[in-house]
């Protein structure tokens, strides 16, 4: 009875130090992939960063009047080209 009792703290010490590595393994692989994926998320924070740059760069008023002036031949209309209409 002792001898049973004694082989079975054996065998349960060592499923619950074979169970402890499996968790610290888990645990070692889990941080690497968060590691990993925050060191993604601020490569994309830091590329959305400069995608807002790059949009504010494109929307300014005078890139856009650059645009309509050079590719659509646009100008400001002379004195005499302006037409007023009153109701």
């Amino acid at each position: 009875m002792l001898r049973a009792l004694l082989v079975g703290l054996i065998v349960a010490n060592i499923a619950t130090a074979l169970a402890v590595v499996q968790s610290r393994h888990r645990h070692r692989q889990l941080f690497i992939e968060a590691t990993r994926l925050e060191k993604v998320r601020d490569e994309l924070n830091i590329e959305f960063g400069r995608l807002q740059l790059e949009q504010a760069t494109w929307a300014e008023a005078n890139r856009i009047d650059q645009v309509a002036r050079d590719r659509l031949g646009m100008k400001f209309p002379e004195g005499n080209e302006i037409v007023v209409i009153r109701p």
